[in-house]
This record gives C-alpha cells, structure tokens and sequence, in this order.
C-alpha cells in the first residue's frame, strides 16, 4: 500500500511537484508540550516517538535517578535535512514579518538534534549527529556498532530521522531534477523504482530508530533480539557534488567490505533492501552494481524498494530500508515494490 499524497498548500504554489510521503497521522503534541514542538524542527518529535518505541520494544527502561546506567547509553541520529526546514520557516517569517525564532540556531545546527533526544531520554553516552546525506542513518548505525565494539559504549539509540518537505527544498530538488514531476493519475503511482517510466523520487519523511548492544547484554535483560548487524562498509564516489559516478565502482565496494566485514558470503545474501530512489541514473547503476556483485546468482536474489510506498526521507533512508530488512527477516515476508 502505498502512503503517498497529494502535495497541498497554498505555500507549495508554482512548484511542478505533486506529491509527498508525508506522516499525515503523526501528532508532535503526542511526544512532546505544544511549547516545545515549536521549538523543534519537526522531525525531533518523530525521532523521539520512534526512540520511544525502540526502547520500549527492546525493554530497555532508564531510571531517572541511576546516573551511572544513563552514562552507559548513547545516541547516534542520523540525518541529512535536519532543522533546513525549521530554519528555511523562520527565515520566510522573518524577511515577511521582521520576526524569526532563536530556535534556528539550534534547529539549522544539525548537532543539537541528538541532544533533544538524550535530554528527553536522560541519556548521557555519546551523542552524536551523522549528517552524510542520503546515507546518514545507514552511518549512524555503522558508528554505533563501532562504538559498542571498542568498548567506549554499552548500549546505543540509532537510527534516522527527517522531515525536509519544505517548498524551498522541493524547488532545489526540482532544479536538481532528481523529483517527480509527472502528473501521475494518483499520487500512488508517482513513485516507480526500476520501472521504465520513472521520472524521480518523492520527497518523504518519518524516523526508525533502533536499540544496538552486545548479544549477551541484550539476552541478559531478556530483550527479544529481531537481528545481528554484522557488517558495515562505507566508501566515497569522490566525483561529483550531487550526481554518483556511473560506474558504480565504488557501490560495489561497499558492499563488498560490509559482507567481507559480517563474515558471511556473497552467496549466503537473501535479500537486498534497495536505495531505489526510481530516478533514472539511481536505479540503473544500483541494479547493474548488485548484477555484478552477485554474477550469475543475482537474478535469482530478491529484492525490493520501500521507497515505492513511502517515498524518500532523505538521511533517513538506511534505517528506513534496515527496519524494513529486520521486519522481513522476522516475519517471513519479502516486501514489494510497487508500480
């Protein structure tokens, strides 16, 4: 099922963009004060309801008086909007209104995101803030794994979070030419990873986060364990501001270190969850880089794009397609890419 809709606003005027992956249910007041939810860009109470969430699921309770046990946990967050939107709303106020919120400073510094979090949750480990773009949340997780392995950390709260729908931000995307502009029957069918008449991605939001810590830690406390992170790899392009080299060499390698890493096989791999963003260069260096790293195999691998459903929220992206991986591997079912 597709969670796409139509992009309304009388601020949204003028742009060709149709549709969004907007969490239209989502409620801030639910997480936080009125007060407070001004305060914030809006993807800080969607990260502190998906923390919530995480630490409940993973029976992962804080005392508020236990000093010690707070300093044991921290914070990884991945993403790549941030507070741009919070800050990009305050700068329209300001230059209509002569008004503006101080509030933008810690909104447009990304680095202040992850202490909302450990201020809500008395967390008092590391608290850090990934900020690499589309892959920020996938970094995240990979930094709190590398974390807990040195020892400088027991437990970690990561994941992503963002909510960058904004008109400045859809009108860059636009001149990028990386969004849909199509005007799609429905804003279901705006989203089409590896289908023959993509014409971008939908521009999404929302947070997944997730609670990482030893096996045995985890066992111990009798949380249900849903998977193991078992590889991480990360590499760079070094090619071009917003475009990924079309060779795909260096996709190919990150693949191959966080396997090589998990101490797993290629041939061992049964599913891949992809970036399937369903922009024409994305999509078809993405499918030609998972052709070569499987050989002759890949066509039999499953695979799929979220992204179809609920468009792309940005730096959130890794933990979205994580989540999605785990629920697959818990439940028995392979998601699917829609149109």
């Amino acid at each position: 099922e597709s969670g796409l809709s139509r992009l309304e606003g009388e601020q949204y005027q003028g742009l060709r963009t149709s549709a969004v992956g907007r969490g239209c249910d989502f409620d801030p007041c639910s997480v936080m004060e009125p007060a407070e939810v001004r305060r914030v860009p809006r993807m800080g109470p969607m990260a502190l309801a998906g923390s919530q969430e995480a630490m409940a699921s993973a029976r992962l309770r804080i005392n508020p008086d236990d000093i010690a046990s707070q300093q044991r946990i921290g914070v990884a967050l991945g993403t790549g909007g941030g507070g741009l939107a919070f800050v990009e709303e305050q700068y329209r106020e300001f230059f209509t209104n002569g008004r503006g919120s101080l509030y933008s400073i810690t909104a447009g510094t990304h680095g202040n995101l992850s202490s909302e979090l450990s201020i809500a949750l008395c967390l008092r480990g590391p608290s850090h803030v990934i900020s690499t773009g589309c892959t920020s949340s996938t970094d995240a997780l990979g930094y709190a794994m590398g974390l807990i392995r040195s020892g400088m950390v027991q437990t970690m709260l990561a994941g992503g979070a963002d909510a960058p729908i904004s008109p400045g931000i859809l009108l860059a995307f636009e001149r990028m030419r990386v969004v849909s502009t199509r005007r799609w029957d429905s804003p279901s069918q705006s989203s089409r990873p590896f289908s023959l008449d993509r014409d971008g991605f939908v521009l999404g939001e929302g947070a997944w986060m997730l609670v990482l810590e030893e096996r045995d830690q985890a066992l111990e406390r009798g949380a249900p364990i849903l998977a193991e992170l078992a590889g991480y790899g990360s590499t760079c392009d070094a090619y071009h501001r917003v475009q990924m080299n079309p060779d795909g060499e260096q996709i190919i390698r990150a693949m191959r270190l966080a396997i090589e890493r998990s101490g797993y096989a290629v041939d061992e791999i049964g599913y891949v969850n992809y970036h399937g963003t369903s922009t024409v260069l994305n999509d078809a260096v993405e499918a030609r880089c998972v052709r070569e790293l499987f050989g002759p195999r890949a066509a039999d691998v499953p695979g799929s794009s979220t992204k179809s459903m609920i468009g792309h929220p940005q730096g959130a992206s890794g933990a979205s397609g994580i989540v999605t991986t785990v629920l697959a591997l818990t439940n028995g079912y392979l998601p699917p890419t829609i149109n």
